[in-house]
């Protein structure tokens, strides 16, 4: 796992655990967070866990809604004093961040339009449509008499046991895949394993693609703002309209991101 232009240290940032990988270190570190987890703790963990760990630049993925790079939300399961924080500073490195849905979403992709949903302490969610990564904030929106998150988050499954858990799993999965019509569904997060069977349309994705999403996030066509398709419209078909994308002057202004599908 490298990225062009340097060693990467990749933050994967939940509810309850902060889990770290870096380039060249085989196996991921994993130190618990919290409701009371503010930036500078995390970052004073960080360094902590990292000790003798080499790094150029940082990738976290950011419980919470990002714009432009930067959070524009305080995270529903942490401390408060993220979105004025100066990351940057902090580390004394470069600093990419994304939604984490999106980090994971960008480490599972293979093409196509995906779907995907972190099943987790609440409901991540992401879409990537022929290369153009559409972080989403789908938990919180208005689902039968409360939210998505009420019947599918971490608070449901204890609430509501494993066998009503698994059927509102399978609702809501069916409700999106009716919305947004993805090719295929990734279902992520820590609570997957707790599927017996998945929905129709999707499959399993895995937590460790947070950290490739994180390395793939450095390299040159996927940063913030490009216009590049690294050729995915030759290599998956995508339609002419994708490819003119390309040269439009103001694509990427809305907040997304164009990836590759390439480790």
């Amino acid at each position: 796992m490298k990225a062009a232009g340097g060693k990467v240290l990749v933050i994967d940032l939940g509810g309850n655990h902060v889990k770290l990988l870096a380039t060249g270190q085989r196996t991921p570190v994993k130190a618990p967070s919290g409701p009371g987890l503010t930036p500078k703790g995390m970052v004073k963990l960080v360094r902590k866990a990292t000790r003798g760990w080499k790094f150029d630049r940082v990738s976290l993925g950011y419980p919470g809604m990002v714009w432009r790079g930067r959070p524009v939300a305080e995270p529903h399961n942490l401390g408060r004093g993220w979105v004025k924080f100066d990351f940057e500073k902090a580390f004394g490195r470069a600093v990419r961040i994304v939604n984490d849905a999106a980090m994971q979403a960008l480490g599972s992709y293979k093409g196509g339009k995906m779907l995907f949903l972190g099943l987790g302490t609440g409901l991540g969610s992401a879409l990537i449509d022929h290369g153009v990564l559409l972080p989403l904030e789908l938990a919180h929106l208005p689902y039968r008499k409360a939210t998505f998150e009420h019947y599918v988050g971490a608070s449901a499954l204890k609430r509501m046991g494993k066998k009503k858990w698994r059927r509102n799993v399978k609702r809501v999965v069916r409700e999106l895949q009716r919305a947004l019509e993805p090719d295929y569904v990734v279902l992520g997060g820590g609570n997957v394993k707790k599927l017996k069977k998945l929905p129709t349309g999707t499959r399993r994705g895995d937590n460790a693609n947070a950290f490739h999403g994180g390395f793939r996030l450095w390299r040159k066509e996927n940063a913030p703002g490009r216009m590049s398709l690294s050729g995915l419209a030759k290599k998956q078909g995508a339609s002419k309209s994708v490819r003119r994308a390309g040269g439009r002057k103001n694509a990427g202004e809305s907040g997304e991101t164009r990836v590759s599908s390439e480790p």
